[in-house]
């Protein structure tokens, strides 16, 4: 069993439902917060909490041991979780991962996953890779939109993991973050790793991973306080976007995680979508490149920062 979340609450959280607290801070579904709190397992300033509807106020301490659930069992496919496919052929597939879907069963998520609807179309993936998440070469946050590639052999997966080692998968995404950036593009290079205060979380780390983002920006909103930007994976570490951009100032808007404030009005997830994807085929070796356009939410934060007709930030 691991050690317990003992943890004071950022301004970030203050007014947030008990329940999502404990899902940020654990990694699991609002569900598994709530069976904890119902079952009388999580406390507040020392005071055992079990509504999951109790509103947090930054400061309190909240304590709790960690949902540990067991994923044994293969994933199973399910053509009801609905998957965009934008190609495939006998070796890869391609798709554009709506907002909200996780890639892959896993802590707090055992099914309903992207995986779960690939292997109801491609049941041949059950085979290829890693058990409990067959196929999968590279993954994106549940709530960061865009495109991924899929193995859809054994051979296939080999190369393409190898491709990405290499740095020779061309990962570009769009994000829109906070505060002006001043520079026109610029490089951070700085190693992630594990936070030591929150096990949830990433943070720049001295002995952490090597990690570089090349950023570049598209549009700047002063009167709004953002920026549009590019950024170009060199590395592909957990968070690394969502990491690196925080840590230069400019967190990306609607992070609830690493950004300074509590979400966005202006948008409900991160925004954060994986514009343009370019690999070299695993047989053919032909350089394919796809895009994305971006999504309905992302469009309409920027058409309102453009326009300046909208509230304020919290």
């Amino acid at each position: 069993m691991s050690d317990t979340v003992d943890e004071v609450l950022p301004e970030a959280l203050a007014g947030e439902r008990l329940d999502r607290v404990v899902s940020m801070l654990d990694g699991c579904s609002r569900a598994a917060a709530s069976k904890l709190i119902s079952a009388g397992e999580v406390a507040i300033d020392g005071a055992v909490k079990t509504a999951r509807s109790f509103r947090v106020e930054a400061g309190m301490r909240i304590s709790f041991r960690p949902h540990e659930p067991v994923v044994d069992a293969l994933p199973q496919a399910d053509a009801e979780v609905p998957i965009t496919v934008v190609y495939s052929d006998d070796d890869v597939i391609v798709v554009n991962k709506a907002a909200g879907l996780v890639v892959h069963p896993g802590a707090g998520r055992p099914d309903a996953t992207m995986v779960n609807g690939l292997l109801a179309r491609f049941p041949e993936i059950a085979t290829v890779g890693e058990p409990q998440r067959p196929g999968i070469v590279h993954r994106l946050d549940a709530d960061t939109t865009g495109l991924l590639v899929v193995a859809r052999c054994q051979e296939a997966y080999a190369t393409l993991v190898e491709a990405l080692s290499n740095r020779v998968v061309g990962r570009s995404y769009s994000a829109i973050v906070s505060a002006v950036i001043a520079d026109d593009r610029g490089i951070v290079d700085a190693p992630i790793g594990r936070s030591a205060r929150h096990r949830t979380r990433m943070a720049i780390q001295a002995d952490g991973r090597e990690a570089r983002t090349r950023y570049e920006v598209i549009e700047r909103f002063p009167d709004r306080r953002l920026t549009h930007v590019q950024c170009d994976l060199e590395t592909g570490r957990t968070h690394q976007i969502r990491v690196h951009l925080a840590a230069i100032g400019h967190p990306l808007l609607g992070d609830r995680i690493y950004g300074a404030r509590a979400g966005s009005p202006l948008i409900d997830r991160v925004a954060l979508h994986a514009r343009r994807l370019e690999f070299s085929h695993p047989t053919s070796g032909e350089r394919l490149v796809f895009d994305s356009e971006l999504p309905a939410d992302f469009t309409a934060v920027l058409e309102s920062v453009e326009s300046k007709d909208v509230p304020e930030s919290k």
